[in-house]
């Protein structure tokens, strides 16, 4: 026997039942709550406990990054939704309609990615109709990541419970 059968005899390569797809789940929903509209959670922790050049350096960032997202939203917002609405529908056809696992899995990654989108674009919207700057900024960007975590927490529930079925489905019919 080849040292790669064993490899792949030892490791399923099916995507719930592979351990890579967990660790790719964990860190995605890690980086999303971790990064507020690409700004880095510490950083509005940080202001808010030091004040001064640091948060001014929140603002500043925070500025520069609502208007990066909502020039790209004016610029391209209409083709991002049609090219995210078939990527999201392919996924589906291919993972709900055909029983392809990978799609079904990629599909349980995007889709609540592509909400946070939104709420991402709303939340600068709001940022930029307010003039947000300090503390009323932090705490929309602080209401904005509670949001992601609990969309996270939601969607990994979801996905897991979605995983367990299909590996116990699988196991037990051999599919």
């Amino acid at each position: 026997m080849e040292w790669y059968s064993f490899i792949f005899e030892l490791i399923d390569m099916r995507s719930f039942s592979n351990l890579w797809y967990w660790i790719a789940l964990a860190v995605f929903w890690s980086s999303a709550s971790h990064w507020v509209l690409g700004i880095p959670y510490d950083m509005v922790q940080r202001a808010r406990r030091v004040g001064g050049q640091t948060a001014l350096d929140l603002e500043i960032i925070t500025r520069v990054n609502v208007n990066r997202l909502l020039y790209i939203w004016r610029v391209s917002g209409m083709w991002l939704i049609g090219f995210a609405c078939f990527l999201l529908s392919t996924l589906a056809v291919l993972g709900f309609w055909y029983w392809m696992e990978f799609a079904q899995a990629v599909l349980l990654l995007m889709f609540p990615m592509v909400v946070i989108g939104a709420m991402s674009l709303a939340t600068a919207r709001r940022i930029e109709q307010q003039a947000a700057s300090g503390e009323t900024l932090r705490k929309i960007l602080a209401r904005h990541r509670f949001a992601v975590q609990a969309i996270g927490m939601v969607a990994i529930f979801f996905t897991a419970l979605w995983g367990m079925y299909q590996n116990l489905t699988i196991g037990v019919l051999g599919h």
